[in-house]
């Protein structure tokens, strides 16, 4: 059933108006920078493009890899606040609960404090990360009859 504007729109549904930060205060000079860093010209569509001269491959491996490294700053930040005790479930909101499976220790779905699924699956992620098949670091050059690599930096 499709909702009409006004109830998409309600203050008391999902819409809220846009917090202003007070002039002079902490927040508002941090607010003041991000919306410069936004508004610096920067455009995303030539910033995510593929470089001339350079492998697919490479440059979303580059990004992945950047992408968990922030993703880890994120998690060492949190995970000081999350314990067996205080975290007892991997959840996603009320609605979800997240269960480890790996076909190794876990063969089955199973339910695990957030701080334990969480390290589990950075180690995962890690271990994929590092696997030479999955984003391999060195560039294979061949000759006719014999073949050189040379480590990627």
């Amino acid at each position: 059933m499709a909702l009409c504007l006004g109830q998409v729109f309600s203050k008391a549904k999902t819409f809220r108006p846009r917090k202003h930060f007070e002039p002079g205060t902490q927040r508002f000079e941090l607010y003041k920078k991000a919306q410069a860093s936004l508004k610096s010209g920067l455009d995303l569509k030539k910033v995510v493009q593929l470089p001339e001269g350079e492998n697919l491959n490479d440059w979303i491996a580059v990004h992945v890899v950047d992408f968990f490294n922030r993703i880890n700053l994120i998690y060492g930040t949190v995970s000081e606040y999350c314990s067996e005790r205080t975290c007892p479930i991997m959840s996603g909101g009320l609605k979800y609960e997240y269960r480890w499976q790996d076909g190794d220790d876990y063969r089955k779905p199973t339910k695990l404090p957030a701080i334990k699924y969480m390290n589990l699956l950075m180690d995962w992620i890690e271990s994929l990360i590092n696997n030479e098949d999955i984003f391999p670091t060195r560039v294979c050059l061949f000759q006719r009859t014999s073949s050189r690599c040379a480590r990627r930096s």
